[in-house]
């Protein structure tokens, strides 16, 4: 059974409004717009997806035998990641965009060493940016953006584990817009290219092995698009999932002085 645990930020969706964040200098009618827009989207959210965005994932996942899926949320305890959790992960999902730096550095630190450890991390659409994929990936995640526009997701990679039921490509007749350079160490596979009407290409869909731990970024899930009500991404997500899971786990990440060498015992007295 693939332990499973789906974080998410949960900041947009539930309207969070909080002045502390703000600029200091930001006026009373910026703020009042800002409070709108940000009341606009929670409810273009909750239409989009009644159980939640990532309680979307959450649910098609539930519905896999061979997994067992835990959903938190960062207004959670310890961020959602008490270390009883974290270190009976074996696979973490993580869906981010507005609350990045509200992460502690510890966390972070102990989710990179979990990965490096054997647990799969598999960071959704927003966390490209995110402190554990920056942390294990060494870059900014850095790329160009836009709201609303038709993509066509191209499987690149049709032998590899993940892209397993997924066809030539399919369609996203909207989604936000992600086009390169994004900043990003060279994947050890690509396995989806996206292309946008606009004219615009993404890496989509990337691997990397840090560590016993294996990577996959997927671009898709823009909070106010209906991207996870798709079944291809679903299916991605899914097949994501198995591949990330861990072979074996390492115990601790020290440097052993080995003083004994293995061919000693062939050595003349």
């Amino acid at each position: 059974m693939i332990r499973v645990t789906v974080w998410y930020e949960y900041v947009q969706e539930a309207g969070e409004f909080n002045e502390e964040f703000l600029p200091k200098d930001m006026s009373v009618e910026e703020k009042a717009r800002l409070k709108k827009r940000v009341a606009d989207v929670a409810a273009k959210i909750k239409e989009v997806y009644p159980k939640g965005v990532m309680g979307t994932v959450a649910e098609h996942l539930e519905s896999c035998e061979d997994m067992q899926v835990t959903s938190v949320r960062m207004n959670m305890p310890e961020y959602g990641l008490p270390d009883n959790l974290l270190n009976h992960t074996d696979v973490l999902i993580w869906w981010a965009h507005v609350a990045h730096d509200r992460i502690p550095d510890c966390l972070v630190e102990k989710i990179k060493d979990r990965v490096l450890k054997g647990m799969g991390f598999i960071p959704l659409h927003s966390a490209h940016p995110s402190k554990p994929m920056k942390a294990l990936l060494g870059t900014s995640g850095s790329l160009k953006w836009r709201e609303g526009d038709f993509c066509r997701v191209w499987n690149t990679n049709p032998t590899h584990p993940i892209a397993q039921g997924i066809p030539e490509s399919f369609e996203l007749e909207e989604e936000e817009m992600y086009g390169e350079f994004f900043d990003i160490p060279k994947p050890d596979d690509v396995v989806f290219l996206s292309w946008y009407r606009g004219g615009e290409v993404f890496r989509s869909g990337c691997t990397w092995q840090r560590g016993y731990g294996k990577i996959f970024y997927f671009q898709p899930g823009h909070e106010t698009n209906p991207s996870y009500h798709n079944p291809y991404v679903l299916k991605v997500i899914e097949n994501a999932v198995r591949w990330a899971a861990p072979v074996m786990w390492r115990e601790n990440l020290e440097c052993p002085n080995i003083v004994e060498s293995p061919e000693s015992k062939y050595l003349k007295k």
